[in-house]
């Protein structure tokens, strides 16, 4: 059974710093991409950062140049580091995974960010 595992999230203040990992377990094919989506409440849920088997990353644009997202293929985790966080990146964060045709969904964590 797939699982993706999330760890990092909490309460911090606005130009603080964050980090998130996610580790994906029970996946026996390839993963073609991994990385978070967010949802605010109220809103849709959204890009924050992908990284693709071949080591394309893609950012939302709210998000370029603040986060960096890595990967430990070997190990099947991603992190992603947050900086100078906004109270506009409060919201549930959610790893993602593509692997065999399907898509999978941790979660959720909470990240808040104070004013």
């Amino acid at each position: 059974q797939v699982q993706l595992v999330e760890s990092g999230g909490g309460l911090v203040q606005a130009g603080g710093s964050l980090r998130l990992s996610c580790a994906a377990s029970g996946i026996t094919v390839s993963i073609n991409a991994m990385g978070w989506y967010r949802q605010a409440p109220g809103k849709q849920r959204e890009l924050v950062a992908r990284i693709s088997s071949g080591g394309t990353t893609n950012y939302g644009d709210s998000v370029k140049g603040r986060f960096t997202l890595s990967r430990d293929s070997a190990k099947n985790t991603v992190q992603l580091q947050m900086n100078s966080l906004k109270p506009e990146d409060t919201a549930v964060y959610y790893c993602n995974c593509f692997a065999g045709n399907r898509l999978y969904w941790g979660q959720g964590t909470q990240v808040t960010v104070s004013s």
